[in-house]
């Protein structure tokens, strides 16, 4: 889902560049995964890439395909009495762990996401020896509910998600992405599916979407290059 609208301008501007239009489905990670590990008919796949290659793996994507695209970064961000759309000024929300750490144990409601962003902080806060402590804290977001509104709507006090779930939502202020020595970065790659009627047709959109005309719309959407 993170990835929904830099996909949908890549496609339009692969079309006019002339390559073949693109018809995108976003759904959560877990329900692409399973659909394409059924064979659903697909030409093209777009995942976290440790995702792409198990699927590689057991030969539902074409191995040599997988192209990482983009590297998506955890944000912070807390409620706003502002409705102008947040923005990242592409710093840190705080200087380090410690200051994520005391910052998590402050607040009263801890938003966070069902994907791989909030799986990979509620390890990381079980790591801390937090868990327990924070446990009652913690606010899962209702699938399909980003947790931008639970802060906008006030259910949660300090939000965690992609940054680029978070930019240019109202009711709320970006803090920065989390800081490097506990950074949550995930790499979304695209593959050829091995269900796909035309590979050739299917690996030109793909290339295209690496290209140095889609770097600026990858940036746009607060994505940073596949290889930082």
């Amino acid at each position: 889902m993170a990835t929904r609208h830099v996909l949908t301008d890549l496609a339009a501007a692969a079309v006019r560049a002339g390559l073949p239009e693109v018809e995108l489905e976003s759904v959560g990670g877990v329900d692409a995964a399973k659909r394409v590990a059924e064979g659903e008919k697909l030409d093209l796949v777009f995942l976290a890439e440790g995702a792409l290659r198990r699927l590689a793996d057991d030969g539902h994507v074409v191995a040599d395909s997988v192209t990482p695209l983009m590297l998506s970064q955890v944000a912070v961000a807390v409620p706003s009495e502002s409705e102008e759309p947040a923005a990242h000024d592409g710093g840190h929300a705080f200087p380090d762990a410690a200051g994520l750490r005391a910052a998590l144990q402050q607040a009263s409601r801890i938003g966070y996401s069902t994907g791989p962003s909030g799986v990979a902080l509620v390890k990381m806060i079980d790591g801390w020896g937090l868990g327990d402590e924070l446990g009652q804290r913690m606010v899962q977001a209702r699938p399909g509910i980003p947790v931008a509104r639970s802060l906008a709507e006030g259910e949660v006090d300090l939000g965690f998600q992609q940054l680029s779930e978070l930019v240019g939502q109202p009711g709320i202020r970006i803090l920065g992405v989390l800081p490097p020595d506990c950074a949550i970065d995930t790499v979304f790659a695209g593959a050829v599916a091995t269900a796909a009627d035309d590979r050739g047709a299917a690996l030109d959109v793909l290339r295209f979407f690496t290209s140095e005309d889609a770097a600026p719309i990858v940036a746009e959407h607060s994505f940073a290059p596949a290889g930082s």
